[in-house]
């Protein structure tokens, strides 16, 4: 045993236990590993799109100020997020990504007299923020892959604090309907918070545009009614900013104005927070984003259908399909062949992978990719 081991226990016991979060393989330690030339990257939700050009020109005019801080308000970003949606400046918390605010309200709102219920297949991040701060995750078994509200509302005791919903789900990528939320939302007890975990509801949004029979996200307008309740939303996936790691939160003012007494005062990047409010006018950048999507999961979807897969039905900006076997040697073969993928065993679905939705052509080299392996099982 290694004699510095002894740190380990002085940890916080949540900590000691915590499995650190894994994200998708970068391309570059593919590179390094295989010393491949062309790497396909569908692992992490990204936007195939990359950056808009009203967000690369904001970044550029912002560099020249890099020596100085960046506003620790973000009042700018805030004010552009409060005209588009309606709300109160006061009323959005900025986060490092999305993420953040899901540690903050941890850091705020939990101890180890606590609980926390969230659904099987949900986001591996709600245990590790449940789990740092020592209170107690209840984990709802799933139904169909998707949220068991019924389940959920009847785990409620006097002891949870916190509930975490995604809408759409990730990595499954199942979508709830907006009666069924707000009916569960409307039964919580005021003594708990509901976060409402929206990093992909701009693609329900899109296609509810495209679609008349699909169901638009319309959340924002609960706060008035729910002052228990967040919202939390990204401009990683849909805005394609994962890179500079800007999220939000929507909530009542009372509770937003908890989350930034904890809140670290430069949590937002000066580059980020340009990009942010550049990137929500870039419309045609979003539509153009949202086109790709939904020709992509059709053109998936196809290619899984041909190899007589099933593949669970998402609205997020990736999918999730049963391989009938093992998923992870699947994976690795794929690494082989330049393409990378996300395994969801940690998510108590071995047999699946998940795709993220790329361009036309880097779905087509994943699909051809994927039929030249399962030839050879």
């Amino acid at each position: 045993m290694n004699t510095n081991d002894y740190i380990y226990k002085l940890a916080v016991a949540g900590v000691q236990s915590l499995i650190p979060y894994k994200g998708g393989k970068p391309i570059e330690e593919l590179e390094r590993e295989l010393g491949l030339s062309y790497i396909v990257k569908l692992a992490s939700n990204e936007n195939p799109m990359g950056i808009g050009q009203k967000a690369l020109a904001a970044i550029q005019k912002a560099s020249a100020d890099l020596a100085l801080y960046p506003d620790g308000n973000g009042y700018r970003l805030k004010q552009a997020l409060a005209e588009k949606y309606a709300v109160d400046a006061n009323q959005i918390t900025l986060g490092n990504g999305s993420n953040e605010i899901l540690e903050l309200l941890a850091r705020a709102f939990l101890t180890p007299e606590h609980e926390v219920i969230f659904s099987q297949h949900a986001f591996a991040v709600y245990p590790i923020v449940t789990q740092a701060v020592g209170a107690r995750a209840v984990v709802v078994p799933a139904v169909n892959y998707g949220h068991d509200l019924n389940a959920m509302l009847a785990s409620v005791t006097e002891q949870t604090r916190l509930i975490f919903i995604a809408n759409p789900n990730n990595p499954t990528g199942t979508l709830l309907s907006q009666v069924d939320v707000e009916r569960f939302i409307a039964a919580l007890p005021d003594t708990v918070i509901c976060v409402l975990d929206e990093a992909y509801f701009e693609f329900v949004s899109g296609a509810a545009s495209a679609d008349a029979s699909a169901e638009a996200i319309n959340s924002i307008d609960w706060l008035k009614s729910y002052p228990n309740l967040i919202i939390t939303r990204t401009f990683s996936k849909a805005y394609g900013l994962a890179g500079l790691r800007v999220g939000y939160g929507l909530s009542s003012p009372q509770l937003a104005d908890i989350l930034n007494r904890v809140r670290q005062p430069f949590n937002n990047n000066a580059l980020a927070l340009a990009a942010a409010e550049a990137a929500l006018d870039d419309v045609e950048h979003l539509q153009k984003t949202l086109q790709t999507n939904s020709q992509g999961m059709q053109q998936l979807t196809d290619g899984f259908k041909a190899l007589g897969l099933a593949w669970i039905p998402s609205s997020g900006n990736f999918v999730s399909v049963d391989l009938k076997q093992p998923g992870q040697p699947i994976y690795e073969a794929l690494l082989r062949k330049g393409v990378i993928v996300r395994p969801v065993g940690n998510y108590e679905m071995p047999n699946h992978l998940r795709i993220s939705i790329g361009t036309l052509v880097e779905n087509q080299i994943f699909l051809d990719a994927l039929i030249s392996i399962l030839a050879d099982v």
